[in-house]
C-alpha cells in the first residue's frame, strides 16, 4: 500500500476478533490466483485507507479459510461482505466501483 495502512489479512483464528474490533468492517473474500480478486485488491486498499479508524477492511484468502467461506456462502470470489455489529449486512461478488463501496460503508457508519 502506498500510505502504509496496512491490509489486514484474516484467518479463522483472527476473524471474529476482527467483526469484535469493528462496528462496521468489509471483508475481501479473496484468492492470490483469481484475476478479479488482483484487479480490485488496490480499491480495497483505498478504501482501508480512506476509512482507517471508522471502519475495519481486511481481506480474507478462501484457499485457508474454507470454514469462514462456507459459513459466509462464498461461492464465488472476489466476494465483499460488509459487516455491521458483527452481522452481514451487504454482500456484493464480483467487481465494484470505489464510489460504490464507499457509499455502503458511509451508510452503515451513519
Amino acid at each position: 500500500m502506498r500510505q502504509g495502512v496496512p491490509m489486514e489479512e484474516l484467518s479463522e483464528l483472527t476473524f471474529p476478533t476482527f467483526l469484535q474490533e469493528h462496528r462496521v468492517a468489509l471483508v475481501d473474500f479473496f484468492a492470490p490466483w483469481c484475476g478479479p480478486c488482483r484487479a480490485i485488491g488496490p480499491t480495497i486498499e483505498a478504501l482501508a485507507e480512506e476509512f482507517s479508524g471508522r471502519a475495519g477492511i481486511a481481506k480474507c484468502n478462501v484457499d485457508g479459510a474454507d470454514f469462514l467461506a462456507q459459513k459466509y456462502g462464498v461461492s464465488s470470489i472476489p466476494t465483499l461482505i460488509f459487516f455491521r455489529d458483527g452481522e452481514v449486512a451487504e454482500t456484493l461478488i464480483g467487481s465494484h466501483t470505489k464510489e460504490e463501496l464507499s457509499k455502503i460503508l458511509n451508510r452503515l457508519l451513519s
